[in-house]
């Protein structure tokens, strides 16, 4: 896992908006192809779908970050792809909901955007095309990468792209009517507090929220735990902690969007949140606006991000659409109007991006939100990517059964 410290002061960000539910894949779009078979050789593919193709996409928590980038492609390239369809889901289910598609030859999904949870239980499951590896030539610009992009693209193993970033958090976000006096500014403060204030405090299911996620990934940094790659063997403090904060905690959501709601009805007052879900909530009215966050001491950034997953069994018509659309998803074009509404910051991956053409209403929007301390931490705050796949799925599996099962 990559230490570094920041380099970046982007002024852009990105949604990912959590949708809550199961996913409901009517036959909304017919199947695209044979699901579990082979493809197409690589060389064989053709370089555009020989007629306009309709695509179906799930939202797994990154809609809004590229939406604007695919209608602005869809309208400009209308002999590459007809149309576009979008269903929600939470990262956690898009595997179980998968899979008997893929396997089945039924597949009616056609691309994916989706997190690190999203990306892991697919991977594990082998519902990923590997797009980045086996067409590397037909995505050029992921050669304009900056670092943090490139750090986390590795992640995929070649089964994803990554369209989107943020350093995501912990931050801890809270209610400043209801929060009065000193605010727990260590882990130690964080457990007295909720201690003092039981049901006040707590956060979603790391399986299916990004923000939850990242409380659980960094709590090994913060608290100096022996080898944050090992939740096995090398979380004994992240595992202890978690479970004497447990106590305090009456449920655990299932999304990021729920946790939000909690805040805003005064279920809870404080709660971990990440630097686009300070912003985008706000700016969006889903929290009030006179919410207010900090940054916990000694806090380590985890990098957060969305990728674009391509399931196993595409046409290959819709496969060579798609790759058309991702690439132009990671353009200096496509990737400028990643931050329509915040929720990802800096959101931006290549290095080419020219910022005049980052929209006005997004620079207003960070103007407005932003917080004064964001470059502040930003710069002097250590970050680091989210460990592999297979330790994502093994502490997220920990968690279900020593954490969750108890909720």
């Amino acid at each position: 896992m990559n230490r570094m410290r920041s380099p970046l002061r982007r002024v852009t960000g990105i949604i990912a908006a959590a949708a809550v539910g199961m996913l409901a894949l009517s036959a909304c779009a017919p199947p695209s192809g044979p699901g579990g078979g082979d493809q197409t050789p690589v060389a064989d593919l053709p370089a555009k779908p020989s007629k306009p193709v309709s695509l179906n996409i799930i939202d797994g928590g990154g809609k809004v970050a590229v939406a604007t980038a695919i209608d602005a492609f869809v309208k400009a390239n209308p002999d590459v792809i007809s149309s576009v369809s979008w269903e929600s889901t939470s990262e956690g289910d898009i595997a179980g909901a998968l899979k008997p598609q893929v396997d089945s030859g039924n597949l009616k999904v056609d691309l994916v955007i989706t997190g690190s949870s999203g990306l892991a239980a697919g991977m594990a499951s082998n519902l990923w095309l590997p797009i980045a590896k086996d067409y590397s030539d037909r995505l050029g610009n992921m050669a304009n990468f900056i670092q943090p992009a490139k750090d986390l693209q590795a992640l995929t193993e070649g089964y994803g792209v990554n369209v989107v970033w943020c350093y995501c958090g912990p931050t801890i976000e809270y209610n400043p009517k209801v929060v009065t006096g000193d605010l727990p500014k260590t882990t130690d403060e964080l457990l007295t507090w909720a201690s003092k204030n039981p049901g006040k405090f707590g956060y979603a299911r790391p399986a299916n929220s990004g923000v939850g996620r990242t409380f659980l990934l960094s709590l090994p940094y913060i608290l100096g735990d022996k080898d944050p790659n090992d939740p096995k063997n090398g979380w004994d403090k992240t595992w202890d902690y978690l479970e004497k904060l447990g106590k305090y905690i009456d449920n655990y959501p299932t999304s990021t969007g729920q946790s939000m709601e909690n805040l805003a009805n005064g279920t809870w007052t404080l709660m971990p949140s990440s630097a686009g879900w300070d912003v985008g909530p706000r700016a969006r009215g889903q929290v009030p606006a006179s919410m207010e966050g900090y940054v916990l001491e000694n806090t380590t950034w985890v990098m957060d991000p969305n990728y674009a997953l391509v399931p196993r069994g595409v046409s290959d018509d819709k496969l060579s659409a798609l790759l058309l659309l991702i690439d132009y998803l990671i353009s200096a074009e496509g990737n400028a109007s990643a931050g329509s509404d915040g929720q990802y910051i800096p959101g931006i991956v290549v290095d080419n991006v020219d910022q005049s053409k980052v929209p006005a209403a997004t620079k207003e929007l960070l103007a407005t939100y932003g917080r004064d301390w964001f470059s502040t931490e930003f710069e002097k705050s250590k970050y680091v990517t989210p460990p592999g796949q297979d330790v994502v799925v093994e502490a997220l599996d920990m968690w279900d059964r020593r954490i969750g099962a108890q909720g």
